[in-house]
């Protein structure tokens, strides 16, 4: 017996700005933990919706990719709404707050101000010794700018309660979160300064190898990320304490996490830091069946997707499946004809989390209109008789990018999940993300005049009609 659900993929930044208009020219408009977002719990609670995916919420470098961050573990400082002060804090909250997240919380406010005390280099280019972590230089410092440091962990303390909140709330109205945890972590980062025996860096802390993946039928020269490795066999000898650490800490905020490039758990692309491209790297085995059956020995269950698109070995999938983990499918890839594609709608199975497209993806109006017209209507002649009749049961335009939406919900998949720009029928103009580039991403924001009125009634007519809505369902009770 499994239970079907649909949601939906929006990142905290793409809902709408609670800055008033003329305000905005002086203040972000992205959006922030505040009355928007439980605005947008209610609307999905309306629409039938069970789950919300969200992107990390971790802090980001100044390119703004949540894949990319400062910390993994302390959330984006500009999630934080202005109408929240530090004035306002619960002194015995707060206290308990820097117990339970002492393990990260000291090392990321001491590298936060210590960045803002060297106009934002990076840490491997601080003086030796802050570089280093010389005890004594760090306590000098600490003690030197303790105000700054208080200010820091103050923040994290008020976004940690703000995210809580928002999380127990949603929990209340039957919604789900769906969080994502990058596999690496950025090479300028506090996880790294503070954790440099976990890493394959040289003795001037400069990686010696980084991470990416080969050439593909996507780039000739593959894609060389340029996070550091991890040293895993450094890790094991303590039991992958850091990781233990990491995963506890992302459930406490989600109900369900995705592992990004899980590929990686079963062998990484090592590149050599002095190789320009991706091209010279080689396969290197991890350890990631050992620490899986470490964390199952430390968690009750553990609630992880595997993201396991691309090109995926046998070792990988067997390494999901001994596990159980849920793995991904993208209808946007399921139309090459090909008998052996996973993300075909025929070849989709329970244990699966499926959407129209996902952050990296055009939207799907947007993958529509590149398509040329042989394949729109070898695609439509698939999908329109299929959908069709579920279509007609709303006042939806019976078209795209509704037919494969439909389809995704249609899905054998467990979990159906869709962006909230195929919801609002957007094109690639409103893309989040297009992978390789660096400008115009992650900046997208919906606003409540481009949702009609009537959506959510008809989204929750979809999700009833292809039997998401909660329910216990077996996967053959028709037949």
């Amino acid at each position: 017996m499994e239970t079907r659900q649909a949601g939906v993929l929006l990142h905290i930044t793409s809902l709408p700005s609670s800055v008033k208009e003329q305000a905005r020219a002086e203040k972000s408009r992205l959006g922030q933990i505040d009355q928007q977002a439980w605005h947008f719990v209610d609307w999905m609670h309306g629409a039938d919706l069970a789950i919300w995916q969200l992107l990390p919420l971790t802090h980001t470098h100044s390119d703004g990719s949540p894949y990319h961050a400062l910390s993994a573990f302390a959330l984006d400082p500009k999630f934080l709404p202005e109408t929240i002060s530090n004035d306002a804090i619960d002194a015995d909250a707060f206290a308990v707050f820097q117990q339970t997240h002492q393990a990260w919380l000291d090392d990321y406010a001491l590298f936060m101000v210590l960045r803002d005390e060297f106009a934002q280099q990076a840490w491997y280019d601080w003086p030796e010794s802050l570089k280093k972590r010389d005890v004594q230089s760090l306590a000098a410092f600490a003690k030197s700018h303790a105000e700054q440091l208080l200010r820091v962990k103050q923040q994290q303390f008020l976004l940690f309660t703000q995210w809580l909140k928002l999380k127990t709330y949603a929990n209340q109205k039957k919604v789900r979160l769906f969080g994502d945890m990058p596999l690496f972590v950025a090479l300028d980062s506090a996880d790294v300064w503070a954790n440099q025996d976990l890493f394959k860096l040289d003795e001037q802390a400069n990686p010696e190898v980084v991470a990416g993946v080969p050439p593909d039928y996507f780039s000739e020269t593959g894609q060389r990320w340029g996070n550091p490795h991890y040293d895993w066999q450094r890790m094991e000898q303590d039991g992958f304490a850091w990781w233990h650490l990491r995963v506890r800490h992302s459930l406490s905020l989600f109900d369900w996490l995705r592992i990004d490039h899980f590929r990686g758990l079963e062998s990484c692309w090592e590149i050599d830091a002095d190789e320009p491209t991706a091209i010279n790297g080689r396969w290197v085995p991890t350890p990631g069946n050992e620490l899986l059956q470490s964390l199952l020995r430390d968690f009750d269950e553990l609630p992880l997707i595997a993201e396991d698109l691309g090109v995926i070995t046998d070792e990988v999938l067997a390494l999901k499946d001994k596990f159980g983990l849920p793995g991904m499918a993208v209808m946007q890839f399921g139309f090459d004809g090909l008998p052996d594609n996973p993300h075909a709608l025929h070849a989709q199975t329970a244990n699966t989390v499926v959407y129209s497209g996902t952050h990296d993806n055009d939207t799907t109006l947007g993958w529509w209109q590149g398509l040329d017209d042989n394949t729109q209507t070898w695609i439509a002649s698939q999908l329109k008789p299929l959908v069709g009749p579920v279509i007609e049961q709303t006042d939806l335009d019976n078209s795209m990018p509704w037919w494969l939406v439909v389809a995704v919900m249609l899905s054998k998949a467990n979990k159906a999940i869709i962006p909230m720009q195929d919801f609002l029928m957007l094109d690639s103009t409103h893309r989040m993300n297009t992978p390789g580039t660096v400008d115009h991403n992650w900046q997208w924001q919906f606003d409540w005049s481009q949702v009609p009125e009537s959506l959510a009634e008809n989204i929750a007519i979809l999700v009833e009609a292809c039997q998401r809505s909660g329910f216990e369902y077996k996967e053959n009770q028709d037949g």
